[in-house]
């Protein structure tokens, strides 16, 4: 079982940097959020704005099926063999931070297969605000918020909120029906998060995901250029 529950070094990465010949292998972000915040619609976007320039693939988490998974097929958005549903049969954060077996398996399992990869995208099952990653799983989070959740969220804070490497309010189109304060929405996350990046999304537009899709782009380009470990 791996355990880490150290969520506070934004900057930290896997000890499993790099692959047996020495490259970098590929980078690992996960999205993890409240249930129907809107994470796979999120990875579905993600996958069409990177795909034709990225070698990617996906891992999808749910506790007794593989809808998420089955979604993205049905959108095509990769070919069927750069996805990986992992059915976690328990809490969504226990596969992602408590025991990551199944989802190294599965990332382990996508690089042999359709390698080498410049990005895995591992999607966490819907949990809480309570919901991170461990970095021995992922080198990046990004936490998927939406406005429909209430535009108290960000105050309330809680890990994946004030910890994830990126905050993701999604759901902006929604503000106006559901009586969301989006100017309160941004002071409080930066308050709750100080330096660390928020973006605004709807994913109604075909420009939605830029932002999340330009903040991947950066941190792959930050990976690539980190130099080899030394003897």
């Amino acid at each position: 079982m791996h355990l880490d529950h150290d969520h506070t070094h934004h900057g930290a990465v896997s000890a499993d940097a790099h692959r047996p010949d020495g490259t970098r292998r590929a980078l690992r972000v996960g999205l993890g959020g409240p249930v129907g915040s809107g994470k796979t619609a999120t990875v579905a976007a993600l996958c069409r704005a990177l795909r034709d320039t990225l070698s990617l693939a996906v891992v999808t988490n749910d506790i007794y099926t593989r809808e998420d998974a089955e979604f993205l097929l049905r959108e095509a958005v990769l070919p069927p063999e750069r996805i990986q549903a992992v059915e976690t049969g328990a809490c969504p954060h226990t596969a992602i931070r408590d025991d990551i077996s199944a989802n190294l398996e599965a990332v382990e399992e996508l690089e042999e297969a359709v390698g080498p990869l410049d990005l895995i995208l591992v999607e966490s099952g819907g949990d809480n605000l309570t919901a991170t990653f461990s970095r021995g799983l992922v080198d990046a989070q990004v936490f998927v918020i939406d406005v429909a959740g209430g535009d108290d969220i960000p105050r309330k804070g809680g890990p994946g909120v004030t910890t994830a490497d990126l905050l993701v309010v999604n759901k902006t189109d929604l503000a106006p029906y559901v009586g969301s304060d989006l100017g309160r929405m941004a002071r409080d996350a930066a308050e709750q998060r100080g330096e660390l990046p928020v973006v605004f999304t709807s994913l109604r537009s075909a420009e939605g995901v830029g932002p999340v899709a330009d903040w991947v782009r950066a941190r792959l380009a930050a990976w690539t250029a980190a130099p080899a470990p030394t003897a």
